[in-house]
């Protein structure tokens, strides 16, 4: 815990919310990232399991704890949440602020290749590695290491299926809110690849879930896909999780894709499903 620092606490739903900072030696900067702990972990005996949260383009990690409102399935259901900001910050990397979905926050939850961007662009082993290490260490005491999952939303839907993809084993669950699925596909993937990886497009299907499931070798694992059908980025083919779905029935990976209509890319669709989210992660997590 001597790498931490407390930068606030807020009690919710009988837990506490609690958001540190930390030097990260992945990503050469301070980290912010948040923590929510249910109730269960006061004077509990027994370790919870935790989920990890990846919010989308322009967020921070204060997106999903102050519009959500998952605090209430978390402590209803007893688990802990996790939830890391969307890139390197501070770095001052030439260019890195001139748009919203490249550069601050857009890191794409990939380690990036190109010169100007691998130094600090590593969100990849940051959130897989080294923010899941010092959970397991700085929580020891309420975590248990046998039981986590990962959900996330567009940017961060993308860096979900991609972490537990490439990391068999690692996640035990995964859940996504109008997720890239596709991104070697779509003008958001295609700009981002360009910029993190290069030019190699043989590099990009690496960090794209579509390709990456069609050589899925790991435990058995069912994909949560939840979609709003009056999404903008959805209509303009910005997320394709059609293209997923095909591709894991192509190599009999389970996947659920619920199509809601009338809902958009907003936090109001999240809040409203994310209760469901809550109940698949618990069945698999408690199981």
């Amino acid at each position: 815990m001597d790498n931490l620092e407390q930068i606030s606490c807020n009690k919710i739903f009988g837990g506490f919310q609690k958001v540190y900072s930390h030097d990260s030696s992945e990503l050469k900067c301070k980290m912010n990232f948040s923590i929510y702990l249910p109730p269960q972990v006061e004077g509990g005996d027994a370790k919870l399991p935790v989920i990890f949260y990846l919010s989308g383009l322009t967020c921070t990690e204060q997106n999903f704890i102050t519009k959500s409102g998952f605090q209430r399935y978390a402590a209803e259901h007893g688990i802990i949440v996790v939830g890391p900001d969307t890139s390197p910050r501070g770095v001052k990397v030439e260019g890195d602020d001139e748009s919203w979905d490249f550069g601050v926050s857009a890191g794409f939850y990939l380690d990036a290749t190109q010169e100007k961007w691998a130094t600090n662009y590593r969100m990849a082993s940051y959130v897989n590695k080294e923010l899941y290490e010092l959970i397991l260490q700085a929580f020891s005491n309420v975590v248990d290491p046998k039981r986590f999952g990962i959900m996330g939303h567009s940017m961060g839907g993308h860096g979900a299926l991609v972490s537990t993809l490439r990391n068999p084993g690692l996640y035990k669950s995964v859940s996504a809110f109008a997720p890239i699925c596709n991104p070697t596909a779509c003008p958001w993937g295609v700009k981002a690849f360009t910029g993190y990886l290069g030019e190699d497009k043989s590099k990009w299907v690496e960090w794209d879930a579509t390709e990456l499931v069609k050589k899925y070798d790991g435990p058995p694992l069912t994909l949560l896909i939840d979609q709003g059908a009056a999404d903008t980025f959805y209509i303009q083919k910005q997320l394709l999780p059609e293209n997923l779905v095909e591709a894991c029935r192509s190599v009999g990976v389970p996947v659920i894709l619920n199509l809601r209509e009338g809902y958009d890319h907003s936090y109001y669709y999240i809040s409203t499903y994310l209760n469901e989210h809550f109940e698949f992660h618990a069945k698999i997590l408690k199981a």
